[in-house]
């Protein structure tokens, strides 16, 4: 950890407690600052607050008081915390600095930083990336939106380390110096418009993640969206990857994957399943060449790796009919690979929060499904969609009640697939929660059909 001055004697105000601002308040705290947190909700019972109260912390929750901001110098803000609420409003008319978690943990970490960010395959690429590591001789800590706190993280990290974060749109709309060796942009799509507002605000967000790079950095970008790229002040080198044709990074040409023309594998020797993680391995691919890993770490991953929890993951078969946990594809587009991933006839759990967007997406991806199981706030939305096209369709209370409604309707040789494209909130804290239900779910009606 560098040897960080700045925040001796200044007033720190943690916005939002979660397992980020514990972290968050803790370094502070080291650092010599004075920090005050404050959560809109109920604290009463956290034991994480009461930790931080007995560091001398003061913690106020139920309500943003604007008297909070009378001696602050900074806040470091939750990354889900919208910036209309009104105390950022008025921070922001008063000139008090807002930035996020990641950009703290920028600031005291030593080595260098690959960044990850995309509207999907982020979390695929960033435990790819982890595991390739985790094979070599170089040492990469996972951070951020993967579930590892990065102020934590960064604590832990030697000079010659290398941070893996993967950056949410939200965590990259706080930062002001945060500046990766190596940025990565999967892909950007329609989503989080309940959150920006606009499709213009989500890819700007988005576009933070090189905005301080220079010109011995590296931008991974997808060849497809390369247009996205043409009003961009771009300083750092943009490598390109693509499935489709060859370019400057990494590609796929006659079923075998190239880095700057030098043959890495054959797609066949390749374990991660479906068609869509090709590009999260070119992603990858690209990332581990640059950093100097050598391929026989990048092979063994690519020869082992099978994928991570709640990513099209098969939970298990039981009387001919196999159970697929998709509970990540938060949206259209990571249904759509979903759903696209198999042969068989498909029974698809889906909805959720809904953000205000359509289904119209996944039109040309449904001709497998069978039956539709519909929850959440979306409901009436993906009724309409089915009743369009011709798809049965059965109204669920939660994803418990609809793993119960499929045991009527499947046989053997088709798929259940909890695939929601949509988010969790209306009904589960995380996607993680919402997913776990779904494999606790399938083993009880198992047991039950014994």
């Amino acid at each position: 950890m560098k040897n960080v001055t700045d925040y001796q004697g200044q007033h720190v105000l943690v916005l939002g407690l979660a397992k980020s601002g514990y972290e968050t308040a803790k370094l502070l705290l080291k650092l010599g600052a004075t920090v005050v947190v404050n959560d809109g909700g109920s604290l009463e019972t956290s034991e994480d607050a009461q930790a931080l109260r007995t560091l001398g912390v003061r913690v106020i929750d139920q309500g943003h008081p604007l008297s909070l901001l009378d001696d602050t110098d900074l806040i470091v803000k939750n990354p889900g915390i919208p910036y209309q609420i009104e105390i950022l409003q008025e921070a922001s008319r008063r000139s008090i600095p807002i930035i996020t978690e990641v950009e703290l943990a920028y600031r005291i970490h030593e080595g260098r930083t690959i960044a990850i960010t995309g509207t999907n395959g982020k979390t695929t690429v960033t435990s790819l990336i982890g595991d390739m590591f985790k094979q070599s001789d170089v040492k990469g800590h996972l951070s951020g939106n993967i579930g590892y706190v990065a102020s934590k993280v960064a604590q832990e990290t030697a000079p010659e380390d290398y941070m893996l974060t993967e950056l949410s749109s939200f965590q990259l709309m706080g930062i002001q110096t945060y500046r990766p060796h190596i940025a990565i942009i999967t892909n950007i799509y329609s989503a989080h418009l309940d959150y920006h507002g606009t499709q213009d605000e989500y890819v700007r967000a988005k576009m933070n993640i090189f905005k301080n790079q220079r010109a011995e950095d590296f931008l991974i970008f997808n060849s497809d969206q390369k247009a996205l790229l043409d009003d961009s002040d771009i300083k750092s080198q943009v490598i390109y990857f693509s499935t489709s044709q060859e370019t400057n990074g990494s590609y796929i040409k006659a079923d075998k994957v190239y880095f700057r023309n030098e043959f890495i594998i054959d797609v066949k020797d390749i374990v991660l399943p479906g068609k869509h993680n090709l590009e999260n391995v070119l992603v990858s691919v690209a990332a581990c060449k640059l950093a100097g890993l050598h391929n026989e770490a990048i092979i063994k991953t690519l020869t082992t790796f099978k994928g991570i929890s709640h990513r099209l993951e098969f939970v298990t078969a039981h009387n001919g009919v196999r159970y697929y946990n998709d509970s990540k594809a938060t949206n259209t587009l990571a249904a759509s690979f979903a759903l696209d991933a198999f042969n068989e006839p498909v029974h698809w759990i889906c909805g959720g929060l809904d953000r205000g967007n359509g289904f119209e997406d996944l039109d040309r991806h449904v001709e497998r499904v069978k039956r539709m199981y519909i929850v959440g706030e979306t409901t009436e939305k993906l009724k309409l969609f089915a009743e369009q096209h011709g798809i049965m369709y059965t109204i669920c209370q939660d994803v418990k009640d609809a793993v119960n409604q499929t045991a009527d309707y499947t046989k053997a040789g088709e798929v259940v697939l909890l695939s929601p494209a949509c988010a969790s909130w209306d009904q589960y804290k995380t996607f993680e929660v919402r997913g776990d239900e779904f494999i606790r779910q399938v083993g009880v009606i198992c047991q039950m059909n014994d």
